[in-house]
């Protein structure tokens, strides 16, 4: 009995360890330049690829902001419930291969996302070739 116990413990724990790592879930974005809190992003995975939309704006004056320097099928449409992170696939210990949308520009970039070490901090780079622009986001505990 004590031996199941301290077998399903370390299970657990396990599990908990490896949950953990995930981009999966819920991520405050944080703007690289000002450090303002600007939305809540629920990242997701369908048929082993990743993607992320906008559930919430926190900036309490822009109530239903709309993607007006968006092209194509995002011109005009709400931010919120639009998908930002689109088909990245996990490669290691990264997850690439997709694409970011910024609503603020309305420009579309390459994408790459890391958990960083301390679990709780997602590494967000958009890229075009050499250029990149770096933010970190974090867990939002449900």
């Amino acid at each position: 009995m004590f031996k199941n116990f301290i077998l399903l413990f370390v299970m657990y724990f396990m599990l908990m360890s490896l949950s953990a790592q995930s981009v999966i879930g819920k991520w405050k974005t944080i703007d690289d330049e000002t450090g303002e809190e600007k939305s809540i992003v629920e990242i997701y995975e369908v048929e082993g690829k990743i993607y992320g939309k906008i559930l919430k704006v926190i900036n309490a004056k822009r109530k239903n902001p709309l993607c007006d320097k968006c092209e194509g099928k995002n011109k005009d449409k709400p931010i919120i419930g639009m998908v930002i992170i689109d088909g990245l696939k996990k490669d290691d210990d990264v997850y690439e291969g997709g694409n970011i949308l910024n609503p603020t520009n309305g420009k579309v970039y390459k994408c790459r996302l890391k958990i960083e070490d301390d679990k709780d901090t997602l590494q967000v780079r958009g890229y075009i070739a050499f250029f990149y622009k770096t933010q970190y986001w974090k867990r939002v505990s449900e």
